[in-house]
């Protein structure tokens, strides 16, 4: 009994693979993925309280629609429902 154990323990051992880097490569790929989505979080910092205040890009405008881009956004503003 012991000796089958045995050999299926030893086939099991041969049909290990090997991975196709080095376990450090694959934990500088991570590192490095969650340093570009730091980064990518860090440049859109603030935006939505600078939407929120109206001081977008724009002025405060809805896409160069002038007056009647800030009486939207001015009717939108009070709207609270």
């Amino acid at each position: 009994m012991s000796s089958s154990a045995f050999a299926l323990v030893a086939a099991a051992e041969e049909h290990t693979r090997e991975l196709p880097m080095s376990p450090y490569a694959f934990g500088a790929i991570a590192f490095t993925g969650f340093l570009v989505l730091l980064a990518a979080l860090w440049f859109f910092r603030g935006v939505a309280t600078k939407i929120a205040a109206g001081g977008g890009p724009h002025g405060g405008e809805y896409h160069g629609e002038g007056q009647a881009g800030r009486a939207a956004q001015a009717d939108h503003q009070g709207s609270h429902h």
